[in-house]
């Protein structure tokens, strides 16, 4: 009885395994599917109707406004800038413009103040070796968790012995504060995303760390630093509560935001004012992230990525 023996050969033997990025691109797939477009297509519509219903009331007149929906102006269009002109110049009961520039005036600082000190902070805890370095990161991470409302009493009675409120001063500071942990936590995360080699190089050439910081580090960090800004811009420009809080005693200081709020409060009735204001109050943000959102987009995608 002859057995026979399988030959041995040298070829490899074949695992089938799934192929690399195959749920990548699955997942890519469905997203760009049809069916996945009219989806969102249709959340998209659904969103900006309101939005758009606000805007077409903003230029109707009082009139057609209480007696007529805003969709009739598809079939009977009758619009007017008479909403904004007293919206913006109707004395100083109703009007919009010295709050527009206060909110200018409160949002430049309080999103300027934060990105410059963030940075350096940012910079220090990701290429800088000190003791208790990573403690005091965890500890200024977790200053995320503290509530803005816990916060306000105790800087209010803060502002007042150091006579900061009723000032723009003590919605800056305030700001600022918040603003701080996020904003180191972020700019952390994408300077630890660059290449050690560049800042290496850099103290070789004789750099120290100021020349590191703005002269190699600064121009990577515009997307980061966009992305950051357009949130701090928005949350500024759109704050009630921080500016209600510092700065209501002192009418001639406050933001649009708060006087929209006293439109809404005082003037309920009048939508053709309130629905004007809303949109005077947006145009800016509108316009800053309309402006800035390639940097948006890239300042979002570039922490999570390497090389």
């Amino acid at each position: 009885m002859s057995t026979t023996t399988p030959a041995i050969t040298d070829a490899p033997v074949r695992i089938d395994t799934p192929r690399r990025g195959g749920t990548a691109r699955a997942a890519r797939k469905a997203l760009s599917s049809r069916v996945a477009s009219v989806v969102a297509i249709v959340i998209g519509v659904l969103w900006t109707i309101p939005t758009a219903g606000l805007l077409v009331t903003s230029f109707r007149s009082a009139k057609d406004i209480n007696t007529s929906g805003w969709w009739t102006a598809v079939t009977n269009p009758s619009f007017t800038l008479d909403n904004y002109r007293e919206a913006l110049t109707g004395g100083t009961t109703n009007s919009l413009a010295q709050f527009f520039i206060n909110s200018i005036v409160i949002t430049v600082p309080a999103v300027l103040l934060p990105i410059l000190l963030a940075s350096l902070a940012a910079y220090a805890f990701a290429w800088m070796h000190f003791p208790g370095r990573d403690t005091l990161f965890v500890a200024v991470f977790a200053l995320q968790i503290v509530p803005i409302q816990v916060t306000m009493i105790p800087l209010l009675t803060m502002f007042n012995k150091a006579h900061f409120s009723g000032s723009y001063w003590s919605v800056w500071i305030a700001h600022t504060i918040f603003a701080l942990p996020l904003a180191v936590f972020l700019l952390h995360n994408f300077m630890r995303e660059i290449p050690g080699e560049l800042i290496e190089a850099a103290k070789v050439d004789g750099a120290g760390h100021v020349r590191i910081f703005f002269g190699v580090l600064m121009p990577l960090l515009t997307p980061a630093l966009a992305a950051f800004g357009i949130f701090q811009f928005l949350w500024v420009w759109n704050d009630l509560l921080v500016s209600l809080v510092f700065l209501g005693g002192v009418p001639e200081l406050a933001p649009l935001t708060v006087r929209v709020a006293e439109l809404s409060g005082t003037r309920g009735t009048a939508w053709y004012l309130l629905s004007a204001g809303a949109f005077i109050s947006i145009i800016v943000p509108l316009l800053v992230f309309l402006g800035l959102q390639r940097y948006f987009v890239r300042g979002l995608l570039a922490g999570g990525l390497k090389g």
